[in-house]
């Protein structure tokens, strides 16, 4: 329970910073990082946002120990595919990753420390 509710958490962060660019004005409709976002990129951004969502339901069914290293592995590349897009330019989104990797860090933690 305690690791489907860190993915929740992580999910919950993910999803504040995309409602705040939107209410900050920080994105064009349309786009991705300057350029018209293609099909393409729509379906690598939902497999990004699906990752948190198919870890909650894998915490939850998947037996011990392949849920402990599953939960590691996905929290570390996580945290490196975030760690390429520092800096971002508002403040808010550098302070949201910093909390998603203090997420990504306890969730590590938990799997680890599983008993």
């Amino acid at each position: 329970m305690i690791l489907s509710g860190s993915w929740v958490a992580m999910m919950l962060t993910y999803l504040l910073g995309d409602v705040l660019r939107i209410f900050a004005g920080d994105f064009t409709a349309g786009e991705m990082d300057g350029q018209k976002a293609t099909q393409a990129m729509w379906i690598g951004a939902a497999l990004v946002m699906l990752i948190p969502i198919v870890m909650v339901v894998l915490s939850l069914t998947l037996g011990y120990p392949a849920i402990r290293w599953v939960n590691i592995v996905v929290a570390i590349l996580l945290v490196i595919f975030n760690l390429f897009g520092l800096p971002y330019p508002s403040a808010y989104d550098n302070f949201l990753i910093v909390v998603s990797f203090v997420f990504n860090g306890l969730i590590v933690w938990y799997a680890w420390t599983w008993v």
